[in-house]
């Protein structure tokens, strides 16, 4: 058993490894050879009623890497001013979330991983198989909204699958937007300017992604969306609904999250709980626009041949980057785990810790 932490999983996982790693999960998905569980939300609200509770699992299996894995995630939460979702765990600055990993052969425990790196990555690898199979080959201009760790997963994710030459990086924050400029131009090798407006990060991109942790919506006027562009997003509420809608070609990640179970509700475009009354429920900032309610056809349809991607230079593509985040931590974590072996990486512990001689 390892226990891998984020200088290791940062070590192992470069955005190649991840790219590859996904798409070996999700051609398995498209053999049946995968499958995966959505993220679930659990709320609990909190005494004090600025804060509220979070407890969030997905899980997943890839049988090329031979493993299962659930990432888990304990966070708490508040909305400042109800513009933006800050986390953090024991205290603002610091974050709980990890990966465990089993043997899909024996059921052994192989891993627990921090998820930090591991949930950066492939969100971004996700987004930039969104840009290989609907972005038009020739694209090199790329408008990001953002200045976090998805905003940079995600360019290193479109560096790898396309050859860009141009980035315009939005943030509100002018030190954020600058800081980012510098660090991802340095290590890219490729001009990265800030700018002040938001419209000005979409004219002339080929490439528009929102990378943000906004509960608004953050690109608002379909007349900025010009021929042959590919939209991508983070959050169910970071694009109008009528850009989506005009949008020649929409591909989803995956299947949206329904509401089956008594009591389940959608929070954010996932599916949730809460364990409080109407009022604590009404404390959660719910974004009021969701773009991964609708069913659209999937990546993995794309992939398979079943339906065609882009067709054209001047359509308008559309990739809803949700849904299938299970599937996700089962290759990338498959990954870690089986390059962390033959690069005896990682801190060995008993597996015996963890079996154990009564069951049911």
């Amino acid at each position: 058993m390892l226990l891998i932490n984020n200088q290791v999983v940062e070590q192992i996982l470069d955005m190649k490894g991840c790219i590859e790693a996904l798409d070996i999960g999700y051609r398995d998905l498209v053999d049946e050879r995968a499958s995966y569980r959505g993220r679930y939300d659990f709320f609990v609200p909190n005494d004090d009623p600025k804060l509220m509770y979070r407890w969030g699992t997905m899980e997943g299996a890839s049988r090329s890497f031979e493993t299962f894995a659930i990432r888990m995630k304990s966070d708490m939460l508040e909305w400042p001013e109800g513009q933006t979702v800050e986390k953090y765990c024991v205290e603002p600055g610091t974050f709980c979330g990890f990966v465990m990993v089993f043997s899909t052969c024996n059921g052994e425990p192989l891993a627990i991983i921090n998820d930090g790196i591991i949930q950066h990555m492939r969100v971004g690898g996700c987004a930039g198989l969104g840009v290989k199979y609907l972005s038009r080959e020739e694209s090199s201009t790329v408008g990001i909204f953002g200045s976090g760790g998805m905003a940079r997963t995600y360019l290193l994710a479109f560096n790898e699958v396309r050859k860009i030459k141009k980035v315009k990086v939005y943030s509100p924050t002018k030190k954020n937007r600058e800081a980012y400029a510098t660090e991802m131009s340095k290590k890219l090798g490729i001009e990265i300017s800030p700018v002040e407006k938001p419209e000005e990060a979409v004219r002339g991109s080929d490439i528009v992604a929102t990378c943000t942790d906004a509960i608004q919506v953050v690109v608002n006027d379909p007349a900025l969306i010009e021929p042959g562009m590919h939209l991508t997003c983070v959050k169910s509420n970071e694009w109008n609904p009528e850009i989506v809608k005009k949008s020649d070609l929409v591909i989803k990640m995956g299947r949206a999250t329904m509401n089956l179970d008594v009591g389940q509700i959608r929070i954010g475009g996932e599916a949730a709980v809460v364990a409080g009354n109407a009022e604590e429920i009404k404390r959660i900032a719910n974004p009021k626009v969701d773009i991964f309610s609708k069913d659209y056809p999937l990546l993995t349809d794309v992939m398979s041949g079943k339906i065609t991607g882009r067709t054209d230079k001047n359509q308008v593509t559309f990739f809803a980057n949700s849904g299938t985040q299970g599937l996700q931590f089962a290759s990338t974590a498959g990954y870690v785990v089986r390059e962390a072996k033959k690069r005896g990486l990682g801190q060995e512990i008993p597996t015996s810790w963890f079996l154990q001689d009564i069951r049911d």
